[in-house]
């Protein structure tokens, strides 16, 4: 009976097998995860940068990070010595001889498949002749030799042969294990068991238990759970948080710790340097002893974010630090505006307490902007700009050009622009309005409905409202040049018109009255046709009454005709055959029809129109759009940022959010954002606003107005008029009913 069989690898060679898989399964995916990128490609794209980013921090210290770097070079040598070893095994492995081969007898005696037995049997005597033990030969093969005589003599080991591939019968299932035999040799079953316990049993758990630990720490943002929580509970404390206040919070986070993160560090000249840092800054809440902002950590990160916000030079020992905190800033800040908003709605829906105010909300977004471009809230924000200092915003703010904001230099001509600009050589002028080119010019254009209704444009109290918000992202260069162009075209129109030309101006005279004396008649014939026209006999009782003039009755009729010859030939007969009832019928029934077909029309469009945001829906939820959007010019902000806007809805009036924060991360060129809120649950006109703001720029953010006009909710059916079935229906199918039930009683009788 044919059994099972397990075999370690005694030579060792189907060990290989197993060792050249297991090393592929690993360099495979690593090459592709873990090869450098072209560096090249990275080093064409610094340098399209230049000319615009040439002078902000991030570019630099990325440049000095690609030249300095030996990170790449030493991840392509360990790959490299991964293919190494993996082409060396594989090399081990083809050369490997196969040791299962196919027994055949006719092989074995050196004959031809299919010889007869006389064959066999000569052939098996003269072999035993020559290898049989006594007359010297070898044991082993005169073995071989008689059992393949008897394979092909022996008619039940010759179909054991052709049936199972053996002369013996079905034998044990063999199991080949590709580990070597040494490894369940008794000799190094201690080894074995040592290395065993201490990969499973020591290795793997402090792995596991060193991931898990760090992993509930964090949020899924990556901020520690400690700094939430930090942040809630300042939120919720101060509701009305104004921007100083916000600093000692967000460097409060226990990110700055470095007992809660190793990137953080306290070092020795910090009793030193920081405290010189206070004195050149002035009044920043040193003596103030709420923890945890008496705490050293806390105090350091504080002063380093108000040097950084006042462009003042740190030492070389805390340069470093000063870049990690601004670094970690933004992050710390987007999460602080998730706080408010999930205190926001704690409120609307428990209520209990206050919500953090409008202004807390948007401090925190005010406070990212000037952190990414190193500005104090009070400054221009002409000092985004390179080679702008404080002492040439005299030359901007004058009378003369009155330039305070990014928009009033852009709407500048170009001739008072390079003259307001006269302190700036050409190359830098060309910088500056490189980097203006450069800025974002965002179009917000804003439509307002309630889906899933039957009206979309009615707004009920208490329905959900959504505001589709499509936002136009384009450069402030293409800004510049249709104002430019603008200025041409009205200057050339103004040329055109200084000439003269009678006949244009006569025209345009003529249009004017044309236009006007077609108003004038649709008005009358407005007037006309709500007046019912009185039938022949009637207006001769008038005229013989004298409550109508005969004068009137023809002057009225010279108008209808009038009136008729502007519609045309079709509608003067129709007007001449109103006469008969029944074609009166046919026009009120084709007028329906058009109504109908109209409004047939217009469902098939809202329709589709419904169908296509359903469908773009599911496209913006199934596809990952990159954040990778466009690089942001900041003087001072030590890593590469991009542009990222906040929307919303806002109450400015109640200093409430109406809709959450939507965090626009993908805008390149167009996005369309879905805001949705309940509407209010009493009636009347409300003020809202639609905000959009930058978290890289100050400057830029925009407010939409938007008006909201809530109607009375409809009355809920109680009795659907679908539900409605009538009598005659039901009696019907009680009848239905009953007859069925009465045939399969017959049914039943006849089967008995």
């Amino acid at each position: 009976m044919a059994g099972q069989q397990f075999q370690y690898d005694d030579s060792g060679n189907t060990f290989f097998y197993f060792l050249t898989s297991f090393v592929g399964l690993i360099v495979i995916p690593a090459t592709y995860y873990l090869w450098p990128r072209d560096q090249n490609a990275e080093q064409l794209r610094l340098k399209s940068l230049r000319k615009v980013h040439g002078r902000c921090l991030w570019y630099c210290l990325r440049l000095m990070k690609s030249q300095q770097s030996i990170i790449p070079t030493l991840k392509k040598a360990a790959l490299l010595f991964g293919w190494a070893v993996f082409l060396l095994l594989a090399y081990k492995v083809s050369k490997l001889d196969r040791e299962y081969q196919e027994y055949n007898p006719y092989e074995v005696l050196g004959l031809d498949q299919g010889a007869s037995v006389s064959e066999i049997k000569k052939q098996y005597r003269l072999l035993s002749l020559k290898f049989h033990p006594d007359k010297g030969g070898d044991e082993d093969l005169f073995m071989r030799i008689a059992k393949a005589h008897s394979a092909l003599t022996n008619d039940e080991s010759r179909q054991n042969w052709e049936t199972y591939g053996n002369p013996d019968g079905p034998k044990a299932t063999s199991f080949g294990i590709a580990l070597p035999a040494w490894i369940v040799d008794s000799k190094n079953s201690m080894l074995v068991l040592l290395v065993y316990g201490l990969a499973f049993m020591v290795i793997l758990p402090v792995v596991v238990g060193t991931w898990w630990y760090r992993s509930i720490r964090y949020s899924g943002d990556q901020i520690l759970i400690n700094t939430t929580q930090l942040f809630m509970h300042f939120m919720y404390k101060t509701p009305n948080m104004n921007m100083k206040r916000l600093a000692m919070v967000l460097t409060a986070a226990f990110e700055f710790d470095p007992r809660s993160n190793k990137e953080a560090t306290i070092r020795p000249t910090d009793n030193i340097q920081v405290p010189q840092l206070i004195r050149e800054l002035g009044n920043i809440n040193v003596k103030k002893k709420e923890p945890p902002f008496c705490y050293p950590y806390s105090l350091k990160a504080r002063v380093l974010v108000l040097a950084h916000l006042a462009r003042m030079e740190v030492s070389d020992d805390i340069e470093e630090d000063q870049r990690f905190v601004v670094r970690k800033s933004p992050a710390l800040l987007q999460e602080m505006v998730n706080v408010g908003c999930q205190l926001t709605m704690m409120a609307n829906s428990r209520g209990g307490f206050h919500a953090p105010r409008l202004v807390s909300i948007e401090n925190c977004m005010k406070l990212t902007q000037m952190i990414v471009q190193g500005l104090q809230e009070s400054k221009s924000p002409l000092l985004q700009l390179p080679h702008f200092e404080e002492e040439h915003l005299r030359y901007c703010v004058s009378k003369k050009y009155k330039v305070r904001s990014l928009q009033d230099l852009v709407s500048l001509k170009d001739s008072d622009r390079r003259s307001m600009l006269r302190f700036l050589g050409e190359e830098k002028y060309d910088e500056v309005m490189a980097v203006l080119a450069s800025f974002p010019s965002i179009t917000m254009d804003t439509k307002l409905q309630v889906l899933d209704d039957e009206d979309s444009n009615n707004i009920t109290a208490g329905s959900i409202v959504t505001v589709t918000v499509t936002l136009t992202r384009k450069r402030m260069a293409v800004r510049v040049g249709r104002r430019e162009r603008g200025r041409v075209g009205r200057r050339e129109r103004g040329r055109e018109g200084g000439r003269g030309d009678v006949s244009k101006t006569k025209a345009k005279v003529w249009q004017n009255k044309t236009k006007a004396a077609k108003k004038t008649k649709q008005s009358k014939k407005k007037k006309l046709t709500k007046k019912k026209p009185l039938p022949l006999p009637a207006a001769k009782a008038k005229q013989a009454n004298g409550s109508a003039s005969g004068s009137e009755v023809v002057a009225v009729a010279k108008e209808d005709e009038e009136d008729r010859s502007d519609k045309g030939s079709e509608s003067e007969e129709g007007e001449g055959n109103k006469d008969s009832p029944s074609e009166r019928d046919e026009e009120s029934d084709k007028q329906s029809d058009t109504e109908q077909d109209e409004i047939a029309g217009d469902d098939e469009e809202e329709w589709e129109a419904l169908q296509q945001s359903v469908q773009r829906r599911e496209r913006a939820l199934l596809e990952t759009k990159s954040k990778v959007t466009h690089p942001v010019y900041s003087l001072y902000y030590p890593e590469e940022k991009h542009e990222w806007w906040w929307l919303y809805i806002a109450d400015r009036k109640d200093q409430t959010l109406v809709s959450m924060p939507y965090h626009v991360c993908t805008l390149k060129d167009t996005e369309e954002v879905e805001l949705k809120f309940p509407a209010p649950s009493k009636t009347g006109n409300y003020q809202y606003s639609v905000i959009l703001r930058s978290d890289s720029y100050l400057g830029l953010d925009q407010i939409r107005p938007l008006k909201l006009e809530v109607h009375e909710a409809k009355a809920v059916l109680d009795n659907h008029p679908q539900w409605d079935i009538p009598e005659t229906e039901e009696e019907d199918e009680e009848q239905e009913d009953s007859d069925g039930i009465e045939e399969s009683e017959e049914e039943d009788e006849d089967n008995d």
